[in-house]
């Protein structure tokens, strides 16, 4: 491979750019200022409201228009929020040691929601349906609690006389702090967009799956990104409760949850800018509808569904494509470094794999009967068979995708059975599918970056930029070996061809350096010259990293050529293992399967 001196020739293949501009939150800031000075302090109260609505908001977009999955139970943590503040504000007049305890008000609201999202995204890898519709019961739920409780919430009337902040007026400098929080929400928001928190937060929305034969635990992601939302909420409703002075059921009820939902989208779901100035420009206008325009919700809800189809990324989106510029090199250039070491559990000489009388099945149908196989050592090893014999099947139960019902599967002496994908990754084994898996609407170098942080990237390493330049002499020798994927850094990942997304999902496996490569039909698709390149990338990988390959493959030609050693499945059980020439001339293989060629 090549030395490590030759990675300054990639300087600039993974520069780690820039998702969200800091431009919109600088723009923001000046506009805040110049807002009480021009509208003067009423118009500045009014706009004020909405700004908290559009922080609430901020949250909502992130984990819809990043992670993939709506909250619509936002203003359940916006009504807490609030209605923790006016007590412990009301609890300062007497007592003035508890204006200590209030940004529990913000932190109490986001700790329970970080909890709920564990517990729920822990139960399965697909469920955001699912817990869209829980965090709809449960602020369904909050306004029941805050009707009935009257003792502690006021009630259908509210929680009244809630007093100001001390040394905020409500109608003159409370405003300060609004704008204060709508400007460190959004810059807080823009600043991990453009780290690779930002980018494994946009790849889960895109491909969980993908993700998570990375080794990322995509769930615990998402309850830090459902914990860091509702944290938005409640620091709004922190500081809505002394900026209105009542807080009512309605603060935590399902119309304001909708109405965070609508503002989010027409503002822009991928945009913290756009979600904020969705709430401050939708929620203002309505309001002022409301007073003079009697149909002013039928209004509100054709621009939301004409946004929806015309533009997805809402207002932020369409301003986006008509600025749209190319950032300079010096704005992003950064020197190349070196990327760390693989993690320790995935390291390692040992590369033992042992399936011990397997029996597994979905939906009343047996898949694998009592498969028994051993892979020991480095090397590329082929898993041939006919259509249905159980391969990729044998792959699925190596990696969490379907159970086993009996007997034992082990990894370098660790028992795997019923491992979570992402756990089974962290132990070395990398996967590539039959039909390449990469994540569509990231840049190639976006893919290429997400692997060089499997097993490599530690928690607080998410929030650095360093990790965006990381670099291995392996990844510079397979884009010299796939020069269209280095031609194409730039390019969003879907819109290569068939061929060069196969190309990319195995550099993406190799250069995450794993112990046991799980190819499926890596060449399917490909053509001559294609395949050939692909079957000298597969040995020579192996090579280099000392590790073992298992390849799903029907072509007996690259069976032969690139082949230590074959194993034969038929009916979900091992019929033969040795080399191609043994299984060929074994009667048994001979009966159920013959090889066909490219």
């Amino acid at each position: 491979m090549a030395a490590t001196r030759s990675m300054p020739a990639l300087q600039s293949v993974l520069r780690f750019g820039g998702m969200e501009s800091w431009a919109s939150p600088t723009l923001l800031a000046a506009a805040l200022v110049l807002l009480p000075v021009v509208g003067g302090e009423f118009l500045a109260y009014q706009i004020g409201l909405f700004l908290l609505y559009g922080v609430a908001a901020q949250g909502v977009a992130l984990c819809w228009g990043r992670l993939g999955f709506l909250p619509l139970g936002q203003a359940l943590f916006f009504g807490a929020g609030a209605y923790l503040s006016g007590g412990i504000l009301k609890a300062a007049q007497a007592h003035a040691i508890w204006y200590f305890a209030l940004p529990l008000a913000a932190l109490m609201p986001a700790i329970c929601a970080w909890t709920l999202a564990r517990l729920v995204f822990a139960r399965s890898y697909r469920n955001g349906p699912y817990f869209s519709l829980i965090t709809l019961a449960l602020t369904i739920l909050g306004a029941l609690a805050a009707n009935r409780f009257s003792a502690l919430t006021g009630g259908f009337n509210g929680m009244t006389d809630v007093p100001e902040l001390p040394g905020l007026g409500r109608y003159g400098s409370m405003y300060w702090a609004v704008a204060v929080l709508a400007l460190v929400s959004t810059a807080g928001m823009t600043l991990l967009l453009r780290r690779p928190i930002g980018t494994l937060w946009s790849a889960i929305a895109q491909n969980e799956d993908r993700l998570q034969f990375f080794g990322f635990a995509t769930d615990r992601m998402k309850a830090m990104a459902f914990g860091l939302s509702a944290l938005c909420a409640a620091a709004a409703g922190m500081l809505f409760a002394p900026h209105q002075g009542i807080v009512t059921p309605q603060s935590v009820g399902f119309l304001l949850s909708t109405e965070l939902v609508i503002w989010a989208a027409v503002g822009g779901k991928s945009s913290p800018v756009g979600a904020l100035l969705g709430a401050v420009l939708v929620g203002y206008a309505s309001a002022e509808l409301r007073d003079n325009f009697a149909y002013w919700e039928v209004v509100v809800a054709i621009l939301f569904m004409v946004v929806v189809r015309f533009l997805p990324q809402g207002l932020a989106g369409l301003v986006a494509r008509l600025f749209s510029r190319r950032p300079a090199a010096s704005a992003i250039a950064s020197a190349p470094a070196q990327a760390p070491a693989i993690l320790a559990k995935a390291r390692g000489a040992g590369a033992e794999l042992v399936f011990d009388d397997v029996h597994s099945s979905a939906s009343g149908v047996s898949i694998i009967n009592g498969l028994s196989l051993r892979l020991a050592g480095a090397g590329v090893r082929c898993l041939i068979g006919p259509n249905g014999a159980g391969k990729t099947s044998t792959f699925n139960a190596l990696t969490g995708r379907l159970p086993s019902n009996s007997g034992n599967i082990q990894f370098a002496g660790e028992g795997v059975d019923h491992w979570p994908a992402w756990r089974v990754a962290q132990l070395g084994i990398g996967r590539k599918f039959q039909i390449p898996t990469v994540f569509g609407e990231l840049l190639v170098r976006d893919n290429l970056a997400i692997a060089l942080w499997a097993n490599r990237l530690r928690a607080l390493q998410m929030l650095s930029r360093r990790p965006g330049h990381w670099q291995t002499p392996l990844l510079h020798d397979l884009l010299t070996l796939f020069p269209v994927l280095r031609d194409n850094l730039g390019a969003t990942a879907g819109r290569l061809s068939q061929g060069d997304r196969q190309a990319l999902e195995f550099v993406m496996v190799a250069v995450s350096e794993p112990r046991l490569m799980l190819l499926d039909e890596p060449c399917a698709g490909l053509s001559h010259g294609e395949t050939q390149r692909m079957m000298q990338a597969i040995v020579r990988v192996a090579k280099v990293l000392g590790a073992a390959a298992l390849v799903i493959e029907h072509d007996m030609k690259a069976v032969e050529r690139i082949a230590d050693q074959v194993y034969v499945m038929h009916q979900g059980r091992l019929l033969a293992e040795g080399s191609l020439e043994e299984v060929q001339a074994n009667e048994k293989v001979r009966a159920v399967y013959a090889g066909g060629h490219k």
